[in-house]
């Protein structure tokens, strides 16, 4: 299976509370024709260490991006809060924390995030599955004024001016 526009590929990663939510996401977004790269973890260890997981998918979405895939990445854990964290540690991503649907698709939307993270402890799956699809389908707007100011972040992480 590879990436489309309305497919991307989708790159994912847990730590141990998001582990049941994660192989869920994967059978079900499979289904539905997307490709997934599970990044891990691969068994159950609830003293696991989430930030190189959420690394290496948020590279693994940049690495895409920059060789022209469409692809996105999904973070779980807990809160989604470290695990975000993480991701947003990545040259390059945008990790929105969602947890409603209104968060889910203005992530994208307004902001052309690239990684969403969720909280397996904070939805049921069927709650969850329903803000990755929201994510996942949402397109970025193209607003000029989004535009404007996701380059004034990237200006910043690029070259540490603040840009007014």
């Amino acid at each position: 299976m590879t990436s489309s526009p309305s497919f991307p590929r989708v790159h994912i990663a847990t730590d141990h509370a998001g582990m049941e939510l994660s192989a869920h996401l994967v059978s079900h977004l499979t289904a539905k024709g997307y490709e997934v790269v599970d990044h891990g973890p691969k068994v159950y260890d609830a003293q696991d260490d989430y930030p190189s997981f959420c690394i290496n998918a948020a590279l693994a979405v940049v690495a895409d991006q920059q060789a022209g895939v469409h692809a996105l990445g999904i973070v779980l854990g807990g809160s989604g809060n470290g695990e975000q964290i993480a991701a947003n540690k990545v040259k390059g991503v945008r990790a929105a924390l969602a947890w409603n649907l209104s968060t889910a698709t203005l992530a994208r939307e307004h902001n052309d995030a690239n990684v969403v993270a969720v909280g397996g402890r904070q939805h049921s799956v069927e709650e969850a599955t329903g803000l990755i699809e929201a994510f996942l389908a949402e397109p970025f707007s193209n607003d000029e004024r989004h535009v404007r100011r996701i380059g004034k972040i990237a200006a910043y992480e690029t070259t540490g001016e603040v840009i007014e």
